[in-house]
């Protein structure tokens, strides 16, 4: 499962999600939708606006959790 980090990102950079929309015109339902780990396909594009905008790389966006298996 990949949880999204991007939440975090906003937070250290002091951006809003709708500022992060403005900078990298990346539609605000998408940028909510990262946000809030319910998005189904991520657009490549996008995550390499914003690591292009925060200077990072995917990792510092979303963490690889392992699901427990039974």
């Amino acid at each position: 499962m990949l949880k999204s980090r991007l939440k975090i990102l906003l937070a250290e950079h002091h951006m809003t999600q709708s500022k992060l929309s403005q900078l990298t015109s990346i539609r605000p339902g998408t940028i909510t939708n990262i946000v809030n780990d319910s998005i189904r396909q991520i657009p490549v594009e996008a995550v390499c606006r914003i690591c292009e905008l925060f200077h990072c790389d995917i990792g510092d966006i979303f963490e690889y959790i392992p699901e427990e298996k039974e």
